[in-house]
């Protein structure tokens, strides 16, 4: 039976300092090849490098921001997405002054990430609550 997913429904997260998420569809709606979700970021906030298994595009709806992948940089405005090859590592900040909203899509149903640094992946959102 199909359901519709209802973005106001879903919590906002705090992951950090000046970053609230708000998953839209993974393995906790069901999904079993796609993680969705959005971030509203303050300037100068966002996301350190990191990577994932999985290939990530980033869309930029309002605000600007630096992306990095590799050892690569780019602004990107809103309007225009970034695709994150898979294992790349990459990250972004607000490089605006006003809020950054983006949308996240990964190649897979559950949130896994490896901060720089880190020994273990980031889970989030494996499955129904």
């Amino acid at each position: 039976m199909m359901t519709p997913i209802d973005p106001a429904a879903r919590a906002l997260e705090h992951w950090r300092e000046g970053v609230a998420t708000r998953m839209l569809v993974s393995a906790e709606t069901g999904a079993t090849q796609l993680c969705v979700f959005e971030q509203w970021i303050a300037p100068g906030a966002g996301a350190p490098t990191h990577f994932h298994p999985v290939e990530e595009v980033l869309t930029v709806l309002a605000g600007e921001a630096e992306i990095w992948i590799a050892d690569q940089r780019m602004i990107v405005p809103a309007g225009q997405s970034a695709l994150v090859p898979a294992g790349k590592r990459h990250g972004f900040r607000n490089s605006g002054t006003a809020e950054l909203h983006i949308h996240a899509i990964l190649a897979a149903p559950i949130f896994e990430a490896m901060p720089e640094g880190a020994t273990e992946m980031t889970r989030r959102w494996g499955g129904p609550r």
